[in-house]
């Protein structure tokens, strides 16, 4: 009889990126908007003559590159409400305009997080302005729907802000030299050993109050990681009892886990308790991580509500029809900041942030 001694496969499975990308339990899906806007047309959006042929108001066709999403004439996500869940917006070009029920508005972007805790209920625009005239409008980022435990869906709702020069990054470099940079949006991450078993760490900001994520046994991080050509990392293990774990290989050519090749375009599930080789291909790859320990609890989801059970649905949407809310104070559904690119959030309470960086 032949024993097969090598060790199991960290991998547990691989599956193509979809439109949204399907996640795992904390999460509730992640999308990636990658767009090549033209240059605007001094009103916040792309000249008329190139929105011929689009399903405006429902725009996902990434025609010439882009879409409008719900936007009629700046592209983006109107006024709409959301119960239950947080949203965390990473992004890493362009500007979004953010506006909610509460009277707080934001503009962020240039790798700004917006951590939103949806809690008992809030409306939110989410609009991507065409700043530039003289110029195109690239924007990327991504957007997590990150669940509430049910003791926690009934919250005030409540935005944080992570500016970009205050997120913690950190570079990994090979013994041939080549480098792996992670951006640390929330979880732990071990960046040395001192010889004695213990590792210092690079610590995150920290999340909203109410968030899965201020749990310490939530185990829940989101990073993202470029690595150069060539480059070899070894992604540490997680720590937590039942903790599971994705990578989002969304740019690049290839790269092999544990020694099995995986082309660009994939999600993998790895085993969350083992420490993962990756080596990359012959062009800079980028992936996304997001792992936690699963909340464990029934989800009831419809559209922008997601609860427990079915009756927690009846009265979300019960709710929003009665109060919307707290109603919308801005005067239209999609509103957009001026001209000026700075960056600033103005909460609720009043109290107002700026980017220190006016580009």
């Amino acid at each position: 009889m032949t024993v097969n001694s090598s060790p199991p496969s960290s991998i547990v499975a691989t599956q193509p990126l979809g439109m949204p990308w399907e996640t795992l339990d904390p999460f509730l899906f992640c999308v990636h908007h990658d767009d090549a806007y033209p240059p605007g047309n001094g009103r916040y959006g792309p000249d008329a003559s190139l929105l011929a042929g689009r399903q405006i108001g429902s725009d996902f066709s990434r025609k010439d590159g882009w879409s409008m999403y719900h936007g009629q004439q700046v592209p983006g996500f109107p006024a709409h409400p959301h119960r239950g869940f947080e949203t965390v917006t990473i992004v890493r070009k362009g500007r979004i305009d953010h506006a909610d029920s509460l009277g707080a508005g934001a503009r962020f972007g240039g790798g700004d997080v917006q951590w939103l805790t949806a809690g008992k209920g809030i409306v939110h625009a989410e609009m991507f302005p065409l700043l530039r005239t003289d110029q195109p409008n690239a924007l990327e980022l991504f957007q997590i729907w990150l669940n509430l435990p049910a003791d926690s869906k009934m919250v005030d709702p409540h935005f944080t802000m992570f500016w970009s020069q205050d997120i913690p990054q950190h570079r990994f470099v090979d013994a041939a030299g080549r480098a792996t940079d992670l951006v640390i949006v929330a979880g732990d991450l071990p960046v040395s050993g001192n010889g004695d078993g213990n590792a210092s760490v690079a610590k995150p900001l920290a999340p909203p109050p109410n968030s899965w994520a201020s749990r310490l046994h939530s185990d829940l991080a989101i990073w993202t990681l470029r690595m150069a050509p060539g480059a070899q990392w070894t992604l540490p293990a997680a720590t937590g009892d039942g903790t599971r774990r994705k990578l989002y290989f969304f740019a690049g050519s290839q790269i092999t886990i544990d020694g099995q090749a995986v082309a660009v375009g994939s999600s993998i599930e790895v085993r969350a308790g083992a420490n993962v080789v990756l080596i990359n291909g012959d062009q800079p790859a980028e992936l996304l991580m997001l792992q936690g320990r699963p909340i464990g609890e029934p989800v009831a989801q419809y559209g922008p509500f997601v609860m427990n059970t079915q009756q927690e649905l009846r009265q979300a949407f019960e709710d929003y029809r009665r109060t919307e809310f707290g109603g919308w104070p801005w005067p239209d559904a999609a509103p957009v900041h001026g001209d000026e690119g700075g960056r600033f959030a103005q909460h609720a309470d009043g109290r107002t942030e700026r980017h220190p960086s006016q580009e």
